[in-house]
């Protein structure tokens, strides 16, 4: 079976350092007829539901700890019987939403997941927060890097647990030594390419 990416958006809010916004988030399920995994958990269920449909979710792979990407990890693990997957480095992150409530398993700079045929490397890009993680496939040319990078430039620091500095130094080593024609699908907003971002940063931050 050949694997296909499905994308749906959702709506709500996100909360931190006492501000509230709301914001619309992209969904990604990548999978095959058989099973899938989703990207992040954000505020509808049955909407993510719904892009998941009969297939079998064999992981909820979540590229920070921000509440609008994991205030529904649990009820969704539980609506679809599957583990929830975060880097530890997110646990004071993930705690301001779900206190000492546990995820299932980590994710780990390097890690290898592999659905219907496709591998994905698990990239630890620190920054936005202390374990962001973007999730890179080389056969898809595709790279999900939640909020690390968007078009248009570095996901959102100024606020607890983040850097502009750090944010920068992860896309530069990490991000930016893709291949350019690797498309970017973000947690916000339209696609881009890492060729594309490259070229917006020199004369600014690269």
């Amino acid at each position: 079976m050949t694997a296909r990416l499905t994308h749906g958006t959702t709506s709500g809010t996100f909360s931190l350092d006492g501000e509230t916004h709301e914001v619309e988030n992209n969904v990604w399920v990548l999978g095959d007829d058989e099973q899938c995994v989703v990207f992040d958990a954000p505020h509808d269920v049955q909407a993510i539901e719904d892009l998941v449909g009969e297939r079998e979710c064999v992981g909820i792979l979540l590229t920070h700890g921000h509440d609008d990407h994991v205030r529904f990890a649990p009820e969704l693990s539980e609506a679809l019987e599957a583990p929830i997957l975060l880097n530890p480095a997110e646990r004071e992150v993930w705690q301001l939403t779900h206190g000492d409530l546990p995820w299932d398993d980590d994710i780990a700079d390097g890690d290898m997941f592999t659905i219907a045929g496709v591998s994905l490397e698990a990239l630890h890009t620190p920054g936005h927060s202390p374990g962001s993680t973007c999730f890179y496939s080389e056969e898809l040319g595709a790279v999900f890097t939640g909020d690390t990078l968007f078009q248009g430039g570095p996901g959102a620091t100024g606020r607890s647990f983040s850097s502009r500095e750090t944010i920068e130094e992860s896309i530069r080593e990490r991000l930016f030594a893709l291949p350019d024609d690797t498309v970017v699908h973000t947690g916000h907003g339209p696609d881009t390419t890492i060729g594309a971002e490259k070229r917006n940063a020199q004369g600014d931050w690269l």
